[in-house]
């Protein structure tokens, strides 16, 4: 039962009535397939021979065409020449009484998507129409990914150029080739220096396609593109990645190009900002600082015990300003995304052994056990690695602020189905339910008779928070009052690897 409706599933799955073309000339047969297959749910035409056949093609669009070999006036395989040069994606099946394996290779060379020989079963004809109807929709699938994966690459404000190993563009969006200010309508197929004048934008696609095998990493830079006389140039941050196969091997490059034309002057306003803030403000803290620490030193005289307690919350209260506006910078540059972000693949497990290794002499003053988990000996993941150190030491350093002396932090990473994960977690003070919400807030800390005495900017994890979203992925805590915190933090597996 289920091979008898087979042709009607296939005709269900693809969404339209295949329109099915018999050229024979043996009546017989015509009136036999035309039955059947109409009961099944094709639309189906006749065609006395080869000619008559043709003609029927040129005036319509046939999916399936069942073609004789043997017909007087234009044999089959010239028809199935014709057709195949002209409708490659027709499938045509050959049907005969003359089958002999010459003649099956040879219509298979010329595009043939299979055999049947004279006489054949209604059932045996319903299998194969059953298989050609399967593999329009394969094909019809593959266009309209291909048509959606088009149609949102074209719509995307940012540009994007893909090519293969020897540099020809195999994709190139409307956004990019308004960037590089190209009218031509078509540029596939063109070597990219054709278009592409930049030598350091060469030099990156160049390096992108012949990484090696065992190197996977995302190249970045910003350039800079006039656009015309009288105005100023275009600011363009570039990301150019290698193209694999499921083997690894470079079949070519991606290149995304970003107009940071604007978030550019912004930046330049902040920075030109943070310049007078520094001047202003943090040298005449640093140079109060210093004096602070001649009189703390008893250069301007002895000092009382009462007044070197005065002098030197003082001092302390000065280095927390100072170390303040470092951090606002930090900040700063991390959200705005302009910061150089050259991404890399990185050993989680290397990085958070050498992080540990750096706050263990930290540890040991609080007499707190500072330790990883074994999971595997390496856990890759693509990162930017300055910003990941950075990620890892606010963690164990936070941990170390709030763990009582003899507390235990553990830090280590992990691999799960679809992500990557570092987690930090202590038996320290812990963070009261209620204020677990607003601890990647800016300025905000968890303020209580057992944490007044901590000095710190409540910025730390701001910072981590950006870096982490920077690179996709997110973070969440778990914690107890007086048990414990946990931080984890997850990050995709790499989209860019087959």
């Amino acid at each position: 039962m289920n091979n008898i409706n087979s042709i009607k599933k296939s005709v269900k799955n693809i969404f339209f009535q295949p329109r099915v073309l018999v050229v024979d000339d043996e009546i017989r047969i015509q009136k036999a397939c035309e039955r059947l297959l109409t009961e099944e749910g094709c639309h189906v035409e006749l065609a006395q021979n080869g000619i008559n056949g043709l003609k029927m093609i040129e005036e319509k669009h046939f999916d399936i065409i069942l073609l004789d070999l043997m017909m007087p006036g234009m044999s089959g395989l010239d028809v199935l020449t014709d057709v195949k040069s002209r409708h490659p994606d027709t499938v045509i099946i050959i049907i005969t009484g003359y089958a002999t394996l010459e003649h099956s290779i040879e219509t298979m060379k010329r595009g043939a998507f299979d055999f049947l020989s004279k006489p054949f079963s209604p059932q045996e004809l319903r299998i194969v129409i059953s298989k050609a109807i399967e593999f329009i929709r394969t094909l019809q699938d593959i266009a309209t990914e291909k048509s959606r994966m088009r149609v949102m690459i074209n719509t995307l404000n940012n540009g994007v150029l893909t090519t293969d190993n020897q540099e020809r563009i195999a994709l190139a969006n409307p956004a990019f080739l308004k960037m590089i200010n190209c009218r031509k309508k078509s540029v596939i197929g063109h070597k990219v220096s054709e278009f592409i004048k930049d030598p350091r934008l060469l030099g990156m696609i160049e390096n992108a396609i012949n990484q090696p095998a065992d190197i996977f990493s995302e190249i970045t830079d910003e350039i800079t593109m006039p656009i015309s006389k009288g105005t100023d140039d275009m600011i363009i941050g570039i990301r150019c990645i290698p193209f694999r196969d499921r083997l690894n091997r470079n079949l070519g490059s991606i290149t995304v190009f970003n107009d940071i034309t604007a978030l550019k002057k912004i930046d330049q306003l902040k920075s030109d900002f943070v310049s007078m803030v520094a001047h202003e403000i943090k040298s005449p803290l640093n140079s109060v600082l210093m004096q602070l620490n001649v009189v703390l030193d008893g250069l301007a005289g002895e000092l009382t015990e009462k007044q070197k307690q005065i002098l030197q919350k003082s001092s302390n209260r000065i280095k927390s300003l100072t170390n303040l506006s470092t951090e606002l910078l930090d900040l700063s540059k991390i959200e705005s995304g302009l910061i150089n972000q050259e991404r890399e693949e990185l050993d989680l497990v290397e990085l958070i052994k050498g992080q540990i290794a750096f706050y263990r002499d930290q540890a040991d003053t609080k007499s707190i056990h500072l330790t990883t988990k074994e999971t595997k000996k390496e856990l890759w993941m693509m990162g930017n690695r300055i910003n990941m150190e950075e990620v890892v030491s606010n963690l164990i350093s936070n941990a170390i602020r709030y763990s009582p002396n003899g507390g235990k932090i553990t830090a280590w990473a992990d691999e799960k189905s679809d992500c990557t994960k570092i987690a930090v977690s202590d038996t320290g003070l812990g963070i009261p339910q209620n204020e677990l919400e607003h601890i990647f807030d800016r300025f905000f800390r968890v303020k209580n008779e057992k944490t007044r005495h901590i000095n710190g900017t409540g910025l730390g994890l701001a910072i981590v928070k950006s870096i982490v979203e920077a690179h996709h992925g997110t973070i969440e805590v778990e914690s107890q009052v007086d048990k414990g915190t946990c931080f984890s933090v997850y990050f995709p597996k790499s989209e860019y690897k087959i």
